[in-house]
């Protein structure tokens, strides 16, 4: 086998073990004629901590204003780039809210 396959194969079967980001949670319409997703204020959310992220994740970007939501476990690896417009919803091991934040 030549090296630029050897080389291939490795490349292919590394990219399958890199971790699947979670797809962004499209936005909601918000009352009073709000443009959806041009701000973020976890601030608002705050009420849903310890509440189970699976039903609401949603009320938490409604609630949030936030255009996206990233939800992630503790310790999970993320991309550290800056996003005014999205809340992120930290979880426990058990799927329970235990941080909001927008970024």
């Amino acid at each position: 086998m030549s090296r630029v396959a050897v080389v291939s194969v490795v490349l292919i079967a590394l990219a399958g073990c890199a971790p699947k980001a979670a797809a962004p949670v499209a936005a909601p319409p918000v009352a009073g004629g709000e443009v959806p997703g041009t701000r973020c204020d976890a601030g608002a959310a705050a009420a849903l901590v310890g509440r189970a992220a699976n039903a609401s994740a949603a009320e938490a970007q409604r609630l949030s204003g936030a255009r996206t939501v990233r939800r992630y476990a503790t310790g999970d690896a993320l991309t550290m780039d800056y996003r005014a417009d999205r809340l992120n919803v930290e979880t426990d091991a058990r799927g329970t809210i235990v941080k909001l934040s927008c970024g």
